[in-house]
Parts: structure tokens; C-alpha cells; sequence
């Protein structure tokens, strides 16, 4: 970029124009910043569209005036810079020196899975349970969570691939103030999982009051009377710190229950929605919800359902488990491959880039170029 500054003296005030050229493109060419925008739609200061502001041809002496308009006063405040998405948070980690790119997708993996962030409009936005670990792990551990800390020890780890330096001596150098560390953390650092704040919200199977408990996927409601009540709740907390049980609708739909003849409604539970018996206590029966691609095992005929792990890693597998047991982890595309006739095509995660939509045979190679992932 060119940066030209300009010097405007007007009586016993000084105004200041500063104007930007790009030169050379470089990667702009075919990358461009995700745009961040206001709720009107107008771009905010800071993206690409604020890159080239090109002055008029000035010199020294010249005489201006105001245009038209005349003179106005616009006011900007300082804008927070956009939330990570992949591709950012993978450029980041390799400007700091921190990971290799064969950790750049576990790092990236992981603290999805975990639910440290979860995705809003494409970016990451660190939810509760990300914040509060974070907290903590910078509270008792703020050297090891230095952003420094991390891009020395990758340093030293190829100082010792090139035998520059012996491993004992560095693994021994970290060790010794980490385990003095780590004997503090668990004397002093709070219980999360065990803290319970009361509420006056009473649980509708006992009768008990409601507490509010963490769970690995955040904080719920639970009644007090557990284990005789296991009954729990979802609520919402407004600013002033007032707690709401979060009520979510019943649809109702043409699924019969297998088990005993009922309808059955989309409920939605901490993993999303999900098919369940209307006769719930008698009855509990639940399914999860097809994403509108069949299973490609011959006489099959199931659907393909999104699922999750107990670590909460998400996949995809044939309703009709376990009479069939076919999964996979990428997200499939309801569209078959034109190449190969394949049934359905594969997101496939890519470490620097949005996935890529390619044929699930590796052996067809097909992919598509221009895919806006769901």
C-alpha cells in the first residue's frame, strides 16, 4: 500500500487527509476479508472496502475549498476487529509461531467439539463454557496459556528435532514450575461442576425448587430433590441476572412411534432437534431427524441422521443402526456426483479455506469449486 498524508491549514486549525493506493494485489487478488456489517448493511471501517482511498492531485500551495456540501462533521468510534473463523484463526496461529500445520485442524477441531466456541454467521463466538475455561486456565496457569510461551516451545521442540538442544533438559526446564503450578490449581481452584446457584424456579414433576448447575455443555436448570428427580431445563439469563426457564415449542408431524403406535414431535434438547413419543414418561422412544439423504448401503432404505459422539464431536450415520452401521464424518450433500453417479457428495473440511464439497469415493477425485457450505 501507498500512504499519502496531507496537511490542510486553515487559520488557527490544522486538518490531516490520509489516502491509501494499493501497488501490488499480492493474495488480495483472490482473497478478500470476510466484510463485517452494520445493521443497515453498510460495510464497517476496518474491512477490505476501506483499503483505497485515493486523494486528488495535490502540491504544495494549493488553494481548496470546500465541495458542494461544505463542510461536515462525522463522528467514528473505534470498531472491535471481527471474530475468528478458520481460515483467520489458522493465519493467526502461524503469525505468532504457534502449532504446525499438522495441528492446525486438531486445534481447530477441538475447540468446536468441546464447545469453547460455537459458530454464528460463520464466525467463532466463544460461548459461556469457553469463557469460564479460559478464565480459569489463565488464572492458575498464565505462563503456559502465554500466547509467547507457546511459540518458545515449538522453537525449542525444533531446536531439539536438529539437535541443537537434549529434550530432558527442556521437558525438565517446563516440568518442575508446571507441577508447582498444577499442585496449587487443584488445592485452590474453584469446582465448577460442583457449584449450585438456587432459583425460586420450581421443577413441574416434584414440585422442588430449581438449581442452576454446569454442566460440559454449560450451565441448566436441575431440580434439587436429584437423584429421586432427575427432571432439567434449559433458561435464559437477561442482564439484570433474572432466570427464565427457555420454553421450545413441540411440532408435531406424521412420524408414528415403533414402539407403541404414538405420534411422535420435534423437540429440541442440547444437541438440537430431535423426533420424540408424545406418550413421554410411559413411552421414550426418540430419533433423530434425517437430513434428506438416503443411506448409500444396498437394501438399506435409511435415512441419514446427524449424530454426536460423548465428546460431542458431530457425525453422520444410518438411522437403522445398529441393523446398519454406516457412518462417516463429513457432512453429506444431498446431490450425486456427476462424474461417477456417487449418491451424495461430502463436505470435506480444508484447514485454510471454507470445506470443499468433493465426491465421497476418493478414487473420482470430483470436486466442486463454488459450494456455499450449509
Amino acid at each position: 500500500l501507498a500512504v499519502t498524508r496531507v496537511d490542510i491549514a486553515a487559520g488557527e486549525y490544522l486538518f490531516r487527509a490520509t489516502g491509501t493506493q494499493v501497488i501490488f494485489a499480492g493474495h488480495r487478488q483472490v482473497y478478500r476479508e470476510g466484510k463485517d456489517l452494520d445493521p443497515k448493511g453498510a460495510t464497517q471501517p476496518g474491512t477490505d472496502d476501506d483499503v483505497e482511498n485515493i486523494l486528488p492531485a495535490l502540491a504544495t500551495g494549493d488553494q481548496l475549498q470546500p465541495d458542494g456540501e461544505g463542510v461536515g462533521t462525522k463522528q467514528h468510534f473505534t470498531q472491535p476487529p471481527p471474530r475468528y473463523n478458520e481460515a483467520i484463526l489458522i493465519r493467526d496461529l502461524e503469525e505468532k509461531g504457534i502449532g504446525r500445520p499438522s495441528t492446525y485442524a486438531s486445534i481447530v477441531s477441538t475447540i468446536q467439539d468441546r464447545l469453547y466456541v460455537e459458530k454464528e454467521e460463520g464466525r467463532m463466538k466463544p460461548t459461556e463454557l469457553g469463557l469460564i475455561v479460559n478464565d480459569l486456565l489463565v488464572e492458575y496457569f498464565p505462563g503456559v496459556l502465554d500466547v509467547a510461551f507457546t511459540a518458545k516451545m515449538e522453537q525449542q521442540l525444533d531446536q531439539i528435532e536438529d539437535g541443537e538442544c537434549e529434550w530432558v533438559d527442556t521437558v525438565r526446564e517446563f516440568y518442575q514450575p508446571f507441577a508447582e503450578r498444577l499442585e496449587v490449581a487443584r488445592k485452590e481452584m474453584r469446582n465448577v461442576k460442583r457449584e449450585e446457584v438456587a432459583t425460586d424456579i420450581l421443577c413441574e414433576k416434584c414440585g422442588q425448587s430449581m438449581v442452576v448447575k454446569w454442566g460440559r455443555f454449560g450451565r441448566f436448570l436441575a431440580c434439587s430433590a436429584y437423584p429421586e428427580c432427575k427432571s432439567t431445563k434449559e433458561f435464559k439469563e437477561d442482564a439484570s441476572g433474572s432466570i427464565a426457564v427457555l420454553e421450545k415449542p413441540e411440532i408435531p408431524t406424521d412420524e408414528i412411534c415403533e414402539k407403541c403406535g404414538s405420534g411422535m414431535v420435534i423437540k429440541t434438547g442440547r444437541f438440537g432437534k430431535f423426533l420424540a413419543c408424545i406418550a413421554y414418561p410411559e413411552c421414550k422412544t426418540t430419533k433423530a431427524i434425517g437430513i434428506g439423504v438416503k443411506c448409500p448401503e444396498s437394501n438399506c432404505g435409511g435415512d441419514l441422521v446427524q449424530k454426536r459422539t460423548k465428546k460431542g464431536r458431530m457425525f453422520y450415520a444410518c438411522n437403522r443402526y445398529p441393523k446398519c452401521e454406516f457412518s462417516l464424518w463429513s457432512r453429506p450433500v444431498n446431490k450425486p456426483c456427476p462424474s461417477c453417479g456417487a449418491a451424495f457428495l461430502i463436505e470435506k473440511a480444508r484447514k485454510q479455506a471454507e470445506p470443499q464439497v468433493v465426491c465421497r469415493d476418493t478414487a473420482c477425485g470430483y470436486t466442486v469449486s463454488d459450494h456455499v457450505p450449509a
